[in-house]
């Protein structure tokens, strides 16, 4: 997508672009073909860009951030994607921020908001539990007032990073007599406590992205509730804008294509580059329509946040149409690679390095279409939003 930039946002381009140059990390785990970083490779990359002050890059100058315009941030998202660099953990930076921002109180704004700029404290997400996934209001973990704590009990899944954590946001039961949605409440847990055990979840990838997290009699002070008692769903909701546009991946999205044109060209067929067999060149330029219409949607949903609004009902739509392209990049990559792309898990290179990790790729981004609140689920959210009714 071309967009006419400003001379300063062009030299703001150049010096994001000179700088991650410069300073993305050497990619010994795979992560341009789809491999996750460690835990270690990930915090030094978060601190690198902290230090340059752009970790935070979607803040506002007075907590933390650089207070970049949308089109800045259009800019770095692009150049540190085709850079072949790692995305920032998304869960203190893209949604425990904005919730701080917008509901806690001054004492929490200046106890986690520096530290999660500053990439010091990793955040993990308390919200799907065994019987509540897309229906997260039924949820059952249940915090019980005991003087100037809460005490915490139950059971939360497919928890991304809480064996990497500091933190953990959760979505607690304070009020199990009303209805459902009006009994909830948004506590701050110190994945350290007393009564947390964390046990792995291994994907269809074949790598520990997501986990079980028990809680058991876990004492929480009061002062870590954000918000009032009651509020959480308000709270849930709008956090789940933020979380559902920055799935959307645009700029990764890009990367990836990127990444499938250039195997199309140099990969040979029988004497002949790959992109001249029947249909290839025509699955690839779908694709790139495709991005081009998530890329404008995506714009105009930076824009509504730059003029102080949350995301609405294209948030939904961010969330369904990228992971939606995600996918068919991963897919149209698997079908190109054909035998190439058939290794699971190997060290040993069996064609074109694009192909490696092919499936593994494919494979973990099944679950794209599920988490933030499966497709199915934004449809309704939608429909709700768009044509009334529902909460």
């Amino acid at each position: 997508m071309n967009l006419d930039f400003s001379p300063q946002e062009l030299q703001f381009r150049e010096e994001v672009r000179q700088w991650m140059r410069e300073n993305a990390p050497p990619d010994p785990a795979g992560v341009k073909l789809g491999i996750p970083l460690d835990k270690a490779t990930q915090m030094a990359w978060e601190q690198r860009l902290a230090s340059k002050g752009w970790l935070a890059y979607t803040w506002p100058k007075e907590y933390g951030g650089p207070g970049w315009t949308v089109t800045q941030r259009h800019i770095f998202e692009e150049e540190r994607a085709a850079a072949g660099a790692p995305n920032s953990g998304p869960f203190g930076l893209a949604m425990l921020g904005p919730v701080l921002m917008a509901f806690g109180n001054e004492r929490q704004q200046q106890r986690y908001l520096p530290r999660i700029a500053a990439g010091t404290e990793l955040w993990c997400q308390g919200y799907s539990e065994p019987g509540a996934g897309s229906d997260l209001a039924s949820l059952k973990t249940q915090a019980r007032r005991d003087g100037d704590h809460y005490v915490v009990n139950g059971q939360k899944i497919w928890t991304t990073q809480a064996h990497w954590a500091d933190w953990m946001f959760c979505l607690v039961r304070t009020h199990p007599d009303v209805p459902r949605q009006q009994g909830i409440s948004f506590l701050l847990i110190d994945m350290r406590s007393p009564g947390i055990e964390i046990r792995p979840i291994i994907t269809i990838d074949g790598h520990h992205h997501l986990n079980e997290v028990f809680l058991t009699d876990v004492r929480v002070p009061v002062e870590n509730l954000v918000g009032q008692e009651g509020q959480g769903w308000t709270i849930a909701k709008y956090l789940l804008t933020f979380e559902r546009t920055t799935i959307a991946g645009v700029a990764d999205s890009k990367y990836e294509i990127g990444r499938l044109k250039a195997v199309a060209v140099r990969h040979r067929v029988d004497g002949h580059a790959l992109i001249d067999e029947p249909g290839v060149s025509e699955r690839i330029a779908e694709l790139e329509i495709d991005l081009l219409a998530l890329e404008y949607t995506n714009l105009r949903a930076l824009d509504r946040l730059a003029r102080g609004k949350a995301p609405g009902a294209e948030s939904s739509g961010l969330k369904i149409r990228g992971t939606e392209l995600q996918q068919a990049i991963s897919e149209a990559m698997v079908d190109l690679g054909g035998q190439d792309a058939l290794p699971w898990l190997s060290t040993e290179p069996a064609g074109d390095p694009a192909f490696d990790s092919a499936t593994v790729r494919y494979n973990f981004l099944r679950a794209s279409s599920i988490y933030g609140g499966s497709n199915e689920i934004q449809k309704n959210v939608i429909a709700k939003q768009l044509l009334g009714g529902g909460h």
